[in-house]
């Protein structure tokens, strides 16, 4: 255990979490919605500092993260818990754990320089926080990316986007990229994930403005937010704060709490694109559909093709100093370590 950052003592034994937008109430000998923030007499502890339930190496397209060191490899650690229950979750087994297991929290015990140091060990150019929502072991991810930052490597976040600006703000300096899901509408959020939209939006502003390389997923769920008004809605709130974000447009498939609509079917992912292009979107991708053409970068100048794909693996990579070599276009992203 220890003890939590971004919380206050309320009167008597309560206190009020900030880390998150839930900003929750947590009365004496309770936890806030991630279940893993616990009040005892008045002090707000987190139960999963160093309690690392997966960790692996990963190629940095699985985040997935596609303008930022393509090719390079990532550690990717989690803890259990998260502060949304998405009914389609993939990784709930790990989310969910401490509402479904009565509470408990499993996990190997680390110490930041236990994760830097295997980091560096398997030349991994970062760390990415992932699996499961990083704000909520946030403590641990702080500790971790201030070290890494300081030995000269980079850190990501892979969120649902419901950080507490303080503590956006906190982690800025040594954050470098975040993948950040823009899920659907407000309806959406409540119906589906037991949140609000608006927060979402608010982070994803507030991580650009700080210098965190942004990009944004959507998993397109049919029936669900497939719309065309749902999907341009997206797409133009990506392009209000910046045109240069990614989207990737997702492909869902049945899991979880969520096995009554069916995979997305490709062409509704391809119109997705395309509402994203209009929108004035200069980058927009289809994921989970490996050798379909979607993966690719394309010069937004002269269309010329930058970075092949197929799934997680680099094919060809024509940027040159972060640009088209064709027409010498700037192409936005972290291209150097």
């Amino acid at each position: 255990m220890k003890e939590a950052m971004l919380y206050e003592k309320l009167e008597g034994t309560d206190v009020k979490c900030h880390l998150c937008a839930h900003n929750c109430l947590i009365h004496n000998n309770h936890r806030g919605i991630c279940a893993v923030r616990e009040n005892r007499d008045g002090t707000l502890y987190s139960l999963v500092y160093g309690k690392v339930i997966s960790m692996n190496i990963d190629p940095i397209e699985k985040k997935p993260l596609f303008h930022f060191l393509p090719g390079s490899t990532s550690f990717s650690i989690a803890t259990v818990g998260c502060n949304f229950h998405c009914k389609h979750c993939q990784n709930y087994e790990i989310s969910q754990y401490p509402r479904e297991r009565k509470f408990s929290i499993p996990g190997s015990d680390m110490s930041p320089e236990d994760i830097v140091n295997t980091a560096l060990k398997y030349n991994c150019e970062s760390i990415s926080y992932t699996y499961t929502e990083p704000t909520i072991f946030f403590e641990f991810a702080y500790d971790c990316a201030k070290l890494a930052h300081e030995k000269g490597m980079k850190n990501v976040f892979v969120s649902n986007g419901y950080t507490g600006q303080e503590a956006t703000r906190l982690i800025s300096p040594y954050l470098h990229g975040n993948n950040i899901d823009l899920k659907g509408s407000d309806k959406f959020y409540k119906e589906i994930c037991g949140a609000k939209l608006n927060p979402v939006k608010e982070t994803i502003k507030l991580m650009k403005e700080l210098g965190v390389w942004v990009e944004v997923t959507t998993l397109v769920i049919p029936d669900h937010n497939d719309s065309e008004k749902d999907l341009t809605d997206i797409a133009e709130f990506i392009r209000s704060v910046d045109h240069s974000i990614p989207w990737h447009v997702t492909q869902f498939y049945p899991t979880y709490k969520l096995n009554d609509k069916p995979r997305t079917p490709v062409e509704k992912l391809r119109q997705a694109r395309e509402i994203g292009f209009k929108a004035g979107l200069k980058y927009v991708y289809e994921g989970n559909v490996p050798g379909e053409g979607g993966e690719n970068t394309y010069c937004p100048s002269c269309k010329g093709i930058l970075i092949k794909r197929f799934g997680y693996t680099i094919q060809e990579n024509n940027i040159k100093d972060g640009k088209c070599p064709k027409c010498n276009t700037n192409i936005e992203g972290v291209w150097a370590a």
